[in-house]
């Protein structure tokens, strides 16, 4: 391992930090609740994928579970309802 140094001058460019609140949270402003609505998504997204990426792997390796659809088409649906409700709600700009 050389002693090379990398330069991340240009990163936050072209890789834009996470999206972030500025200003005081305000339950009663339309943008802080939509702001608020995406963050659940995402959290509903990501733990869709974690928890149904870990059964399909353990499905696949040793445990098979016939039914593991059940599980994961519903699941699903709910977060493609999650998501329309998340946009239909978007307030104007």
């Amino acid at each position: 391992m050389g002693g090379r140094s990398v330069n991340l001058a240009g990163a936050s460019a072209r890789f834009p930090m996470p999206i972030r609140w500025y200003g005081p949270a305000d339950p009663a402003d339309p943008t802080y609740r939509h702001f608020e609505r995406i963050v659940n998504l995402t959290l509903h997204a990501a733990l869709f994928a974690a928890v149904n990426s870990g059964l399909w792997v353990l499905d696949g390796l040793r445990h098979p579970w016939p039914h593991l659809e059940w599980l994961t088409l519903p699941w699903a649906v709910g977060l493609l309802i999650h998501a329309t409700v998340v946009i239909r709600m978007r307030p104007p700009s």
